[in-house]
């Protein structure tokens, strides 16, 4: 480990993806305010060791890199799978894969989870507003999820769960409520569900109330300015055991890595509080 890097901070969500895949239109906006440095985002998809020189300039020990299906409206596909794990690989304990199994496609829902497994893949991200169904439409006829999640639970493989909107093209926002978690912390209790962004920026009364009722439900703060957060969530501390560090980097809005970790540490919380947000419990979820 460099020098410069804070031993154990972990950022659990970073967009290292195949970005070769995305439709032009989403592409496009992705690229957007990134023009001057996007030649250099492009080239970090593909070269480990320079995504390991941001991480240790920026002081972020590890990071998740969040992959996921989404053929028919982001235009990711199941390869996204394989690129997460082999990127991975460069540097396992530093990078951990992410991928999914998209319920509307798969014909082998828990073969698709054991399949993960065998790559290597450390978390199961569902995309509702770019995979285009709540996160409780197994209660609505797509079984296909059900079973992901059944089978994520039975192996010890956690879940993360976009909450939220999107501004990508065709993303269907009203997916992103949090209160779809509530049906799927009851239904699948000993499922580790990590709520990404906090149901940002519209529904953040509902994300506190499936936290504060569902004990495996974790809050990952990807997406949310770090100066918002206590607007956000000003009781943050009721469930600052249940708290984990996240940016959503390159997204749009998210510029720079080191900038959103002292933003961070500048907030008028605890020193153990966030110590336990940005390095205990990302240790604990994934040893």
């Amino acid at each position: 480990m460099s020098a410069t890097a804070l031993p154990g901070v972990t950022d659990l969500h970073v967009h290292i993806q195949p970005w070769s895949q995305l439709k032009p239109e989403v592409a496009a906006a992705m690229r957007r305010g990134k023009e001057d440095h996007w030649e250099r985002l492009l080239s970090l998809m593909e070269d480990p060791t320079a995504l390991l020189e941001v991480l240790d300039t920026s002081g972020i020990w590890r990071v998740g890199l969040v992959n996921y299906p989404s053929q028919d409206l982001m235009g990711f596909t199941d390869d996204t799978n394989l690129f997460a794990a082999q990127y991975a690989s460069a540097a396992p304990q530093r990078l951990l894969p992410y991928g999914g199994v998209h319920p509307r496609f798969t014909t082998d829902p828990e073969g698709q989870v054991e399949e993960l497994l065998r790559l290597g893949i450390r978390c199961l991200k569902i995309h509702p507003p770019h995979q285009v169904f709540p996160a409780n439409a197994y209660t609505m006829g797509l079984e296909a999820l059900g079973k992901i999640y059944r089978r994520c639970e039975e192996r010890g493989l956690p879940v993360m769960i976009h909450t939220g909107t999107s501004i990508f093209p065709g993303a269907r926002s009203k997916y992103g409520r949090p209160m779809e978690l509530d049906d799927v912390a009851i239904d699948f209790p000993d499922l580790t569900i990590l709520m990404a962004h906090g149901g940002r920026p519209l529904w953040m009364d509902e994300a506190f109330f499936i936290l504060r009722r569902h004990r495996n439900v974790y809050l990952e703060l990807s997406g949310i300015p770090p100066k918002k957060l206590l607007e956000y969530f000003p009781r943050l501390e009721e469930i600052g055991d249940r708290v984990v560090w996240g940016t959503d980097w390159p997204s749009p809005g998210v510029n720079d890595l080191r900038q959103n970790l002292d933003q961070f540490r500048a907030l008028p919380l605890p020193a153990a509080l966030k110590d336990s947000i940005t390095r205990t419990t990302p240790l604990r979820l994934f040893p």
